[in-house]
């Protein structure tokens, strides 16, 4: 009889191992970082809602939305972009200052208004992204 040799790993094995690590190692440090990076997702998130906002009140400008629906979307996408300045490592950035005159807009801002403040976020994302 031959001796029971030691398990060995297969390469697939190993890989996903060492994969997982790096990825966990990844995660952290990207929870770690502050700054500009850290809130790219946020910048995105506050042109995203300035969009629909636009869209909203086009929609209800043109007649094609109810007064119900339009008042519970303009305040469910201002609570959201309530939140953003709350989770921004730099509040008091130039996206910071863009997201504070965001949201003084009245509800029935147009939707000109509103397209310029997402397109100035998305110039400032862009910008980030790109450094």
């Amino acid at each position: 009889r031959r001796k029971a040799e030691p398990e060995r790993f297969a390469p697939g094995t190993v890989f996903r191992l060492v994969a997982r690590k790096l990825l966990f190692l990844a995660l952290t440090l990207a929870g770690c970082s502050k700054g500009p990076d850290a809130d790219l997702p946020y910048i995105g998130e506050a042109r995203s809602i300035a969009a629909e906002w636009a869209l909203v009140n086009e929609q209800a400008s043109e007649g094609h939305l109810t007064a119900d629906y339009v008042r519970t979307m303009r305040s469910d996408l201002r609570d959201q972009l309530r939140a953003i300045p709350k989770s921004l490592t730099e509040p008091r950035s130039a996206y910071g200052q863009e997201i504070a005159e965001l949201l003084k807009e009245p509800n029935d801002a147009s939707a000109a208004t509103l397209r310029s403040h997402a397109s100035k976020l998305k110039r400032i994302e862009v910008s980030l992204e790109s450094d």
